[in-house]
């Protein structure tokens, strides 16, 4: 029986967070993947990338500081960097993965640009923190710039905006990958948020979530499975309290319910509800799955995780 195809969300435990944490956490991450491409699931893959984002802005703004011919590189080409290194060692340690176990496969990365509404009321509402920390004058120097800047407990960080993924302009290019057996790795860290402006395609100052992102990659490609892979083991209610219940399986109506008594983290579990949510929702005979990244085939079999119908 033909395995179903999926589009894996691999979170920041996934990746981690400085270049040698990140080069033992993708020889780990693709254990878990190559397990799937063994089973012969179809596998779409995605990825966090926020840490490596602020990471490379903090480096191109400092390099802007000792040589002033140099600029500061735009959030979106910052997006743009982090796709390519991340993507670099995941695909590598993939394919080793996949060649140790005989298995062969071509292993490729897409930059990927997913287009953004310019009228979203994201744009007005700035709320994700990037980026270092920052004193006084280097955030008077942000919002001269015409930055969102917040002050923090030892100074100030950027804030910028987290606008909802409306189209993803490679995706026929993912979709004739995939099917001719490759393994795609597309939008990492949500791909570079992008404003169509006639022909062109302009960076935004923005990031986008990258559940939602692989959460709208799914429905584009018409898979049949969101597998959102995290730090714990299933969805809980009343998370870190003596009370907590751990969920095996909800349903939209239930998920929606539970997002409406805060019930999820806002910048933890609640994307990755909303983003199975909307997945959900938009077709019928779908779910996704939210667990563990090391239970990834156990939760595709059905043995673990958290299933949203």
């Amino acid at each position: 029986m033909k395995k179903e195809r999926v589009v894996v969300a691999l979170g920041r435990n996934a990746i981690g967070k400085t270049l040698p944490e990140q080069k033992a956490a993708v020889v780990n991450a693709a254990r878990y993947l190559a397990d799937l491409i063994e089973e012969k699931y179809q596998i779409v893959i995605t990825h966090s990338n926020a840490s490596q984002v602020g990471m490379l802005r903090a480096a191109m703004t400092e390099l802007s500081h000792l040589e002033p011919e140099y600029t500061t590189a735009p959030m979106a080409v910052c997006g743009a960097l982090s796709q390519g290194y991340i993507g670099y060692d995941l695909q590598n340690e993939v394919r080793t993965e996949l060649l140790n176990r005989g298995i062969f496969k071509t292993v490729v990365t897409l930059i990927t640009q997913t287009s953004v509404d310019p009228f979203d009321k994201a744009f007005s509402r700035p709320s994700k923190i990037i980026g270092r920390l920052m004193d006084k004058e280097e955030a008077e120097e942000e919002i001269a710039k015409g930055n969102h800047v917040i002050e923090v407990e030892d100074g100030y960080k950027r804030v910028v905006s987290a606008p909802r993924p409306v189209d993803i302009f490679e995706i026929d290019a993912v979709r004739v990958l995939a099917d001719a057996g490759q393994v795609v790795i597309a939008c990492g860290g949500g791909g570079v948020p992008v404003l169509q402006q006639g022909t062109k395609l302009r960076g935004a100052s923005a990031i986008i979530e990258k559940d939602m992102a692989a959460a709208k990659m799914a429905h584009l490609l018409g898979y049949d499975v969101l597998l959102i892979l995290t730090e714990i083991d299933k969805v809980y209610l009343n998370f870190g309290k003596e009370n907590q219940v751990a969920l095996d399986q909800i349903t939209v109506k239930e998920a929606e319910q539970y997002i409406q008594e805060g019930q999820f983290g806002i910048d933890t579990m609640l994307p990755k509800i909303e983003a199975a949510v909307e997945f959900v929702s938009a077709a019928p005979k779908r779910k996704a799955i939210i667990a563990e990244l090391r239970d990834a085939l156990d939760a595709l079999d059905g043995r673990a995780g958290t299933v949203i119908i």
